[in-house]
This record gives C-alpha cells, sequence and structure tokens, in this order.
C-alpha cells in the first residue's frame, strides 16, 4: 500500500517509521534540534511551497528522509487506518 503525502509524494507506506504533527512536536527544544541537524544534514524533503503541518519520518533501504507536508497528522493517519483496514479484508 501507498500513502499520499501530498503534491505529488507517494511512499510504501512500510516505509512509514513516524507522522508527527509540526505544531506540537516543534514547541519541544530537542525537536526543533532533530529537524534543523535533519535540514543541515539533507534528509529533509519539502512536498509544497505551503506551510507545513506535519512531517514524516520514513526509512527505504537503511536511508532515512523526512517530507514535510501540507496535509495534517490526523488526515494522514487517518488514511493508513484506511488503507491498513482495505489490506486486512
Amino acid at each position: 500500500m501507498f500513502l499520499h503525502l501530498g503534491g505529488d509524494v507517494v511512499i510504501p507506506l512500510k516505509n512509514v517509521i513516524a507522522i508527527m504533527d509540526i505544531e506540537t512536536t516543534t514547541i519541544s527544544k530537542d525537536s526543533k534540534d532533530f529537524l534543523k541537524i535533519a535540514e543541515e544534514e539533507g534528509f529533509i524533503e519539502t512536498i509544497s511551497n505551503d506551510i507545513p503541518k506535519s512531517f514524516i519520518i520514513t526509512e527505504c533501504n537503511k536511508k532515512s528522509k523526512i517530507y514535510l507536508s501540507p496535509i495534517s497528522s490526523v488526515t494522514l493517519q487517518k488514511r493508513t487506518e484506511f488503507l491498513n483496514g482495505i489490506s486486512n479484508n
């Protein structure tokens, strides 16, 4: 199954490690530092020019990538639940 993150970005659901709300997680200094370092290291991909509402941590072939998505973490989570429901039927 695949998860649409916004724009033209679709990733395999099995690669998703975490879906995080950007507003609530960036309150923490540790989260801010994590995203800052990830950006400096080139691990972040911005999906659109819209203000990001969530970030998705993924891993593929032992390489990490973080997507900044204009879609809320709640909506993305609902999509994963829907896709899991389809695959279990």
